[in-house]
Order: C-alpha cells, then structure tokens, then sequence
C-alpha cells in the first residue's frame, strides 16, 4: 500500500536517482514525446542561433530538411554559409521572438508591410532592416534589395505551405520595435545599420501572455495554409549578449527564458501536434556542472549539442542516433582549440552577438 502518490515513483521523477552521480551523458529529462519524424517529413527550422545546430544535425542524420530558399549552384559552400543560405530553411536570419515569427508570416502573405523598407548605409549600400546580416556587405541598389525581398518572402510562402514539420527556438522576450506599426527588428537599429531613433524606436519586453497570443497567431495562420503542419517548440540555452533593462544581464537572462519555457508549456495544451523538446534544460542542468558552456559562459559546445540531438533523435524521430555522445570534458592540451571550434558553430550566423562591443 503506498502511504503517499510520492511511494514508488519511477526513477526519472526523483532528483536522486535520475540525476545524482549519473553521468553526463547519460542524463536523459525527455520521458515521452508525443510524435516522431520520419525520413520523409520535410523539416524546417527557424528561430535563435541555437536552431541553426538542429539542421545541421539533421541534414548529418540523412532527415528530409526542408530548404526552399537554396544557394545558386555556382556559389561555394563557404560563400553560401557566408551569404546565409541554408543557415535556416528560408534566408530570414535569427527570428529571436514570437512577434518576429508572425509576422514573417503576415509580410509572406501580404497581411502586413513594415514601413521601415530598407536602410541606406554611409557607403551607399542598402540593407534589410528585418534581415540586417543575411547580405554581407549589403545590396548595391535599392531595386536588387527590393527584388531579393520578394523571392525571399515567395520561399517562406512555399515553407509553410509545404512542410510537415515546424522547430522553432525561441531566443529572446527583449526586442526593439518600430514606433509606428510596431515591426521589430532582429537587432536594435543602429547595431547592424540604420540609425536609431529614440522617436522612432522603442524597446518591448515581452510577457507570458503576449508570447502565448503571438505564438498562437502563428500556429493557426500556419494551419490554414498547411492543417497537417506538426510544430516542434525549444527554449534557447544562450543567454543574453545584452540586456536593456535596468537590471544585471543575468537576471534579464532568467527571466527571460523563464517566460519562453512558461509559455511553451501553455501552448502545448492548447493546441494539438504542438510538442516541446528541453533543449534548454539538457544543456543548463545542474547536472553538466557548466560544462556545455565554453569559457565566455553563453556560447554552447559541442558536447552540449551532440547530447541534444542524440536524445532528439532517439524521441523524436523514428531512427535513433547510433554514435555515441562526445566526451564533455576534452583533453586539457585540446582544450581551448576545442572551445574555440565549438564557439564559432553557435554564433557563426548571430544577430545578437553584435550588440557586445568588446569593452571592458
């Protein structure tokens, strides 16, 4: 007879037992998930830098990712990489927030048209204000801007009405939007061009309600183009690179992942096919003891990654990973070189990183 609902509770409920003096590696949080993908789904990623490691992984694993904004052939790899192509499914660049993602929708679909069209740098070059880095260097012309736009946008309209299935990381509740018509940007103005304009452009921090709301928009705009459409939610284990509120970025940090890991809770019991997968909590456990973190204590290693998938393709998919998981803890003469490596992966293709200026 149990004396209490906390007699015989299965070892992954107890702190002790599925934690305490379990190897790194072998620490698994995810007990069930509700759907798998197959090698025929097509997959689509978007969202914070931390997403761009889900592709890659699955492009690795043989999986269907779905791209529909490809490099031209005659680009090299290293240039595509450079030019963000395949970087996500679509060249949309880091969408940190839930706002971001909707209305990427809405400009796809012509249900909303920002204001701010297009920057015009010192040097005579243009840029994206809402995807400010996906063009090194910037379009020589406004017209070539303009029509890189449109085949941009006609990809995202395709993505969405043909994937199966949807991940999307959330990275951030802080943003800065138009005054306007409230358009917000990947970054602040002013960070990677255009100018800021305290009359202009205002800084929102997102709550719980208005992530659930704007998330929800989304999945429903998303099915009535595509109702089959599964979605997959994380969290993003990247902390802040800045915060603009008035208070230490570590706190602004936790707050802020707190919100998003809230939120994904909300809108996995209010809509069906909706899943969400702890990323976040795979990598910032009490358990790894920071050893996913490189030495700048944000960038994620790849141990760290190689751990998330793993366990992503053992739940989520119908082929569960073969390789082992690489070691946490490399060899101290490795070490740095190591770290080094691993940082470059997570912040090659990151918005954020931009708003660290190298002072002290």
């Amino acid at each position: 007879m149990k004396r209490h609902p906390y007699d015989g509770l299965p070892r992954h409920a107890n702190w002790r037992r599925a934690l305490v003096g379990a190897s790194i590696a072998e620490v698994d949080p995810v007990v069930s998930f509700p759907f798998k993908l197959s090698a025929t789904d097509r997959i689509a990623t978007a969202g914070s830098c931390f997403a761009q490691h889900i592709a890659r992984h699955l492009r690795r694993r043989g999986y269907n990712y779905f791209c529909t904004e490809p490099a031209h052939p005659m680009l090299s790899a290293e240039l595509a990489q450079q030019y963000n192509y395949g970087t996500f499914s679509a060249r949309y660049g880091n969408l940190y927030t839930a706002r971001q993602l909707l209305q990427l929708f809405q400009r796809a679909h012509g249900q909303f048209s920002p204001a701010d069209e297009a920057w015009q740098e010192a040097n005579g070059s243009w840029l994206d204000p809402l995807r400010p880095q996906v063009q090194p260097g910037g379009f020589a012309a406004l017209r070539e801007l303009q029509a890189d736009r449109r085949a941009h946008l006609a990809a995202v309209r395709q993505l969405f009405a043909e994937l199966d299935v949807f991940i999307f990381t959330l990275g951030l509740t802080e943003t800065w939007r138009a005054r306007s018509d409230g358009t917000v940007y990947p970054v602040c103005p002013g960070v990677s061009g255009g100018v800021f304009s305290a009359e202009q452009h205002e800084f929102h921090n997102y709550t719980h309600d208005e992530v659930v709301a704007d998330m929800l928009a989304f999945i429903d705009a998303l099915r009535s183009v595509n109702p089959k459409a599964r979605v997959i939610l994380t969290v993003s284990p990247v902390p802040l690179m800045a915060t603009a509120e008035d208070r230490h970025v570590l706190v602004s940090t936790t707050l802020s992942k707190a919100v998003l890991r809230v939120a994904c809770e909300s809108l996995i019991k209010a809509r069906e096919d909706v899943a969400y997968f702890p990323s976040y909590e795979i990598i910032t456990g009490a358990y790894t003891r920071g050893s996913y973190y490189a030495d700048d204590l944000r960038s994620v290693t790849e141990p760290g990654v190689a751990h998330v998938m793993k366990l992503f393709l053992k739940h989520a998919t119908d082929r569960p990973a073969q390789a082992p998981v690489p070691t946490p803890n490399p060899a101290p003469a490795q070490r740095d070189a190591h770290l080094a490596r691993s940082a470059h992966l997570v912040e090659v293709n990151c918005d954020e990183t931009a708003l660290d200026d190298g002072t002290d």
